[in-house]
């Protein structure tokens, strides 16, 4: 989902659950639970200022996508919330969506990217793991390996316990 600020700040914020997690309401309707996540709240502020959002919609193992242009609103509907409930856990909030515009996008970057070919996928072990990234964005020296393993594991556990 991509928002703005009011002061033309641009966010973007990944969403993501099994098929049919978005609730399409009516034709010019979509509902989005709100999962556990950074706990930024970038996107709450952000449709709180100002409604306009983009959403870019990919499904693996198509290379079309759907975009969808609208106005938002955080809602509490016990209805709507209860249909999105996963493992017993109902999300506290949800974004509701007013639907101005929705089409299809042409598969050119995907194809391109080659993003759902098994052999473009990259080793992740190829690049530096998110708790070492974080450390040494906060930190004024280097952290040592035994912290870095500490906070990947706090991080793997959190992807556990908490994805709901």
């Amino acid at each position: 989902i991509g928002t703005a600020s009011a002061d033309g700040r641009a966010d973007v914020s990944p969403r993501g659950d099994a098929p049919g997690f978005v609730q399409v309401l009516d034709d010019n309707t979509l509902f989005i639970p709100d999962r556990p996540g950074n706990n930024r709240m970038d996107t709450m502020l952000n449709i709180i200022e100002n409604p306009n959002v983009g959403l870019l919609f990919l499904v693996p193992g198509f290379e079309d996508l759907l975009r969808v242009n609208g106005r938002a609103t955080i809602v509490r509907d016990p209805a709507l919330l209860g249909a999105a409930a996963v493992n017993g856990k109902t999300p506290q909030v949800g974004i509701h969506v007013a639907v101005d515009e929705a089409y299809l996008h042409c598969a050119k970057a995907v194809k391109r990217s080659r993003l759902w070919h098994e052999e473009s996928k990259q080793d992740r072990k190829a690049l530096p793991s998110l708790g070492k990234i974080i450390l040494e964005q906060t930190a004024d020296t280097p952290p040592p390996a035994e912290v870095v393993a500490q906070v990947d594991e706090l991080i793997e556990e959190n992807y556990r316990s908490a994805l709901y």
